[in-house]
């Protein structure tokens, strides 16, 4: 097999190069109107060899920014400014573990694993004991309940989850709002056990 001189060469391309008055093929891309988005691949412009070395000469890709831009673009934390769920004050919230908590991401993964035992192990003791069902045993997991729970310690539970993950309470953020739902099914499911006629 013949290697290419050029990695970045797309030989089986069908492009002419854009470089006008120029009628060879179009091997080599470079940055068109807009680069690789979540909405897809780029844009590219397609030049010949000697057209695609004249338009990296000129490119510049700090065009367009100002020097606190430009800046912040060559800073070698670039990009680790944005915050992610688990590093939030709020993360930990739905009884997974924070990994602000752990000194070695490893522990934090054993920790979440750990936990999904605990709560699949958890749920069958409940739903062995007799008194509620699998079903019942899981809307108490969701309530972060046992299976000592009254109906007064359920609706207080209840009012203390509603609290948390309104969107009201929350400035108007809806992201505990699939969790919200949740406990509201779970607490309807509850309501409606035997186990608290």
């Amino acid at each position: 097999m013949k290697r290419s001189k050029f990695h970045s060469r797309h030989e089986e391309s069908e492009n002419l190069c854009e470089k006008p008055g120029c009628i060879s093929p179009g091997e080599f891309r470079a940055p068109g109107s807009a680069g690789n988005s979540f909405d897809g691949p780029g844009v590219w412009r397609w030049f010949c060899l000697e057209h695609v070395r004249e338009f990296n000469a000129g490119y510049d890709w700090f065009e367009g920014m100002d020097a606190e831009e430009i800046l912040a673009a060559q800073s070698p934390v670039a990009g680790w400014a944005a915050e992610t769920r688990a590093f939030r004050p709020t993360a930990g919230v739905d009884g997974m573990p924070r990994w602000a908590d752990f000194d070695d991401p490893l522990d934090a993964i054993g920790a979440r694993a750990a936990g999904i035992k605990s709560r699949a192990q958890r749920e069958a003791e409940m739903a062995m004991d007799g008194r509620f069902s699998r079903v019942e045993a899981e809307a108490l997991e969701t309530m972060g309940l046992g299976p000592d729970t009254d109906r007064r310690r359920l609706r207080r539970r209840y009012s203390e989850l509603v609290r948390r993950y309104h969107p009201d309470r929350n400035g108007g953020d809806r992201q505990y709002e699939a969790r919200l739902v949740r406990v509201v099914e779970a607490y309807q499911r509850l309501c409606k056990s035997e186990a608290f006629a």
